[in-house]
């Protein structure tokens, strides 16, 4: 990975060395432009990145096609404005909440924090969700995801834009790659489209594709390798 830029704490990389278990990490005289090189690399990345949305829209098209929560506020709607009657729970239509919201809004449907609406697919997994956790699960097999990031740098709370150096337990490679597939996955949720469930998933459906892509290449190794050893989603470690 790109070494850190001096000068601008935006541009470069984080200087992150690739995992140990690499076959060529620790070699003297060879090098690789094919297997566990850059290109191999980006190459299984990309061709993740279509795999990614056709793991999730077969479970939200065949097996579970939940609603999101954009379509069960309207639901409440139309039992607490036109009477209409669907299986919705008591507890939901007594909720203090759609009073303010009623007060708010003139309606009972879910304010959302944009005017476009949520996608019009079912919403359970989150395919932005497992679209950032099957590349992220594939970087931290291919780096030293306990390598410390250095000099980080944070936004000054006084002054939101300027950055400042950060100042706080050890940010590890590993850690703040799964901070980005949080921040994603539950940003969604933030904006109405998703629930906590849709997240959950998508970071277990988006890890074992990204397993299921590494294991495929394993028959394919020329090089001695004891396999990659990385942390997954749940705290505990696997060997590809």
């Amino acid at each position: 990975m790109a070494a850190p830029n001096a000068t601008n704490p935006l541009a470069g990389g984080v200087g992150a060395p690739l995992n140990p278990a690499n076959p060529y990490v620790k070699s003297k005289t060879q090098s690789s432009v094919s297997t566990f090189s850059a290109s191999f690399i980006q190459g299984l990345l990309a061709y993740a990145a279509p795999l990614s949305p056709r793991t999730s829209y077969y479970q939200n098209w065949y097996v579970n096609r939940r609603l999101r929560p954009e379509d069960y506020a309207g639901l409440v709607h139309k039992i607490k404005a036109n009477g209409a009657q669907y299986p919705i729970h008591a507890d939901i239509l007594k909720s203090d909440v759609l009073t303010r919201v009623f007060a708010a809004f003139g309606s009972y449907l879910l304010p959302l924090a944009n005017n476009v609406g949520a996608p019009t697919h079912p919403g359970y997994p989150s395919g932005a969700t497992i679209s950032a956790a099957t590349p992220v699960t594939l970087l931290k097999a291919f780096f030293d995801e306990n390598y410390v990031i250095p000099n980080p740098v944070q936004v000054d709370p006084n002054d939101p834009t300027k950055l400042i150096p950060y100042t706080g337990p050890a940010l590890t490679l590993g850690g703040e790659l799964n901070k980005l597939v949080n921040n994603i996955g539950y940003g969604r949720n933030f904006n109405g489209f998703h629930v906590r469930s849709d997240i959950s998933a998508s970071h277990s459906l988006g890890e074992a594709l990204a397993i299921s892509i590494l294991s495929d290449q394993n028959p394919t190794y020329n090089e001695y390798f004891k396999g990659y050893t990385f942390t997954k989603f749940d705290g505990t470690q696997i060997t590809i």
